[in-house]
């Protein structure tokens, strides 16, 4: 029987993220303003929350009542023990964002809040064109190098995969500018960020890939003043926790009023 590895290496993700600065975490910072905008427009206060996150030091600053964890394989919450849960830019490291997705469930009490947000599949949109381009060029081959982050309505599917009731997703797009692809290397690597796939090439690149890289980056995407730009999307899911108080959908044929009726206009029937 074959085995197959497992799309993210944990230990050389774990290993990029003790190398990071968490002075350095601007995404985080971000994803944090957003996160703590939306929770303001929640018409409940929650007593007990809780916040997976591959920087709990970090986020503990902004929620300094919640439990902090690792957004470990396991995750380290009580069963039932919360009314929120904040899973907090690890989700595209998963390498089963369902199984978070459900331990975050069971760790909130009935009619408790979830909130994931973590970069989506148009992050790096760029970087991962002219990487691929000019490692093809070089090399005449492709290696993996940026993990392949869930689209939006993929990640919306997974809430309800995970049992939450009243799934919503959607997306912030956030545009940083750099003075070369170094220096956005530099920016990935200070956040822990940088390759940690299973199936990386586990030699050194060569320059003229990177060289060549950052000729395309500069050719396809340079903007006036000889700078690059680089595309975040954040995407945000939240769910509750399945109650018998929440609002359900009517049974199809029950409506009691006329759609026309309701809207106060005349119905038109269509043409056969």
């Amino acid at each position: 029987m074959m085995s197959t590895s497992p799309l993210i290496d944990r230990d050389a993700l774990l290993a990029h993220r003790r190398r990071a600065d968490t002075a350095d975490l601007f995404l985080h910072r971000a994803a944090m303003d957003d996160v703590q905008d939306r929770l303001a427009m929640v018409n409940r206060e929650f007593t007990a929350p809780a916040v997976v996150t591959p920087f709990p030091d970090f986020w503990r600053d902004a929620f300094p009542a919640a439990v902090c964890v690792a957004d470990s394989d396991t995750i380290e919450l009580q069963p039932g023990a919360h009314d929120l849960v904040i899973h907090a830019m690890g989700l595209h490291w998963a390498n089963d964002p369902v199984g978070q997705l459900i331990q975050c469930r069971r760790a909130l009490r009935e009619d408790g809040f979830f909130l994931s947000i973590a970069p989506g599949g148009q992050t790096l949109a760029q970087l991962r064109a002219v990487l691929g381009q000019a490692e093809t060029e070089i090399t005449g081959g492709l290696s993996p190098r940026i993990a392949p982050m869930g689209e939006i309505r993929e990640l919306g599917a997974l809430l309800q995969r995970a049992g939450f009731a009243l799934p919503v997703a959607d997306s912030i797009d956030l545009t940083a500018s750099y003075r070369d692809i170094y220096h956005l290397m530099h920016d990935l690597r200070a956040m822990g960020e940088t390759n940690a796939l299973s199936h990386r090439l586990r030699r050194a690149t060569g320059r003229a890939v990177f060289r060549r890289a950052g000729e395309l980056y500069q050719q396809h995407f340079g903007e006036p003043d000889g700078r690059i730009p680089a595309r975040f999307e954040l995407v945000c899911l939240t769910g509750w926790s399945p109650s018998e108080s929440q609002p359900k959908p009517l049974r199809p044929g029950s409506a009691q009023m006329r759609l026309a009726d309701a809207l106060d206009t005349t119905e038109t029937p269509l043409p056969d």
